[in-house]
């Protein structure tokens, strides 16, 4: 038996404008989840951040968060959780990147009611670390799911790999790094990929595929994708769907049956744990899905988020830590009601958000580089930071300490500007 666990990650930033949340949710989130209605043997395992959850609810699309509801229910599809606004959960302070996982589990918790049942976890760009290893153990988690780049051991196909952690073991599942990029970027159709599978079968008695990427490449980025490779693939494995949406359907599935190849079922990723023995691994390579060897060789762990040589992530991280400081002054000091306490949760709720991967992305000049995204970004920052200032000043501070908090407030002014003006460096 060959086991396919396809894995699809939704999400959109906090910044994202409703014209293009509606575009996406009409080329990719509608289509595709009513495709996975359609085919009896359709499996799914999704990573929803929460942001994009009460985005699609706040935006009157509340047909695609039911839709996703009754998927779970008749156990087509299982939620995992994550980061709520997509924060790089490495490169964040321990207790934030706590409270990014229990706000996703929350919101998700409220929309999705009872349906919303989780054993693993996907931290956002599969950017990992020991130390997220340990924080989404000690929550009860079962398993992650990561980059290839990250196996450190031979490749798993025939066990699963686990590691020792805070208060257990955390099982390790690594995605096909090779295959799903053939995917991603329509390098190979349905037929190719099953014939793929059943190459990486190689006489063995049983095997598992993990495919994942953004669920947006169905549908948004490739149009139609979800219906002429995810539901051509399903019709593949099963003769009956086959038979049931047309010829050439029927056709490959009866030449890939005349082969006398071993069946393909797809599962979701929990599933894989009762069907496959685990073993010890060395913990895996701090990295992320857009990590290469050599980035790794280099130390360069997360290259599209904080690289070492990229002069504008150092200034957004500086300016990041600025906030951080000043939202943790603005704690100790608030009251329970009152202005330091109301500055001080706008201050907490716009950093949630401000934490949000994509203006880090964007700032990748000759690669990834959106000004208006970095701006938006810089933008959440800039006013958690004015708001943790403003309950800092009202909160009745001596004038000398006070005073100390300004410069703060001051350096980040600057550093905002820096940032502003690399947008207009060649």
């Amino acid at each position: 038996m060959i086991y396919w666990a396809p894995f699809l990650h939704f999400y959109q930033p906090p910044t994202q404008q409703h014209s293009v949340l509606k575009k996406i949710s009409n080329e990719c989130y509608r289509p595709l989840f009513k495709m996975l209605m359609q085919h009896d043997n359709a499996k799914v395992t999704i990573n929803m951040c929460a942001v994009l959850t009460e985005m699609l609810y706040e935006h009157g699309a509340k047909d695609i968060l039911s839709c996703i509801t009754n998927l779970a229910r008749q156990k087509k599809l299982e939620f995992v959780d994550s980061a709520a606004f997509h924060a790089i959960l490495p490169l964040i302070p321990k207790e934030e990147a706590r409270r990014q996982i229990e706000l996703n589990h929350k919101i998700n918790s409220y929309f999705f009611k009872d349906a919303y049942k989780v054993r693993g976890f996907f931290p956002p760009e599969m950017c990992f670390s020991n130390e997220v290893a340990n924080l989404i153990c000690s929550l009860g988690y079962e398993w992650v799911i990561l980059s290839g780049v990250a196996c450190p051991d031979k490749w798993p196909q025939e066990e699963i790999y686990n590691i020792p952690c805070t208060k257990s073991r955390l099982s390790i599942f690594y995605r096909d790094d090779i295959i799903s990029n053939k995917i991603s970027f329509r390098n190979v159709d349905a037929a190719s990929f099953i014939s793929e599978l059943i190459n990486l079968s190689n006489d063995k008695k049983d095997i598992y595929c993990i495919t994942a990427m953004d669920a947006e490449t169905f549908g948004h980025h490739i149009k139609h994708w979800e219906k002429l490779f995810l539901g051509r693939a399903f019709e593949i494995i099963s003769p009956t769907e086959g038979s049931k949406r047309g010829a050439k359907s029927k056709k490959s599935a009866k030449n890939l049956q005349s082969a006398k190849i071993p069946p393909v079922k797809v599962v979701t990723i929990s599933e894989l744990l009762s069907k496959f023995p685990k073993k010890t691994s060395k913990p895996p390579k701090s990295s992320s899905w857009s990590s290469s060897k050599d980035d790794l060789t280099n130390k360069n762990y997360y290259p599209l988020w904080n690289s070492p040589d990229n002069p504008i992530h150092n200034l957004q991280w500086e300016h990041l830590n600025i906030a951080f400081d000043l939202l943790n002054e603005a704690l100790i000091i608030k009251d329970n009601n009152g202005e330091t306490a109301r500055f001080y949760n706008i201050s907490r709720e716009l950093l949630d958000k401000a934490l949000h991967s994509c203006q880090f992305w964007w700032a990748n000049k000759g690669r990834n580089w959106d000004i208006n995204l970095v701006n938006r970004g810089l933008i959440l920052q800039e006013e958690s930071i004015l708001n943790s200032y403003k309950a800092i000043a009202a909160s009745g501070l001596d004038r000398k300490t006070e005073r100390g908090f300004f410069y703060e407030l001051t350096a980040a002014r600057e550093l905002a500007n820096e940032i502003r003006d690399q947008f207009f460096v060649a």
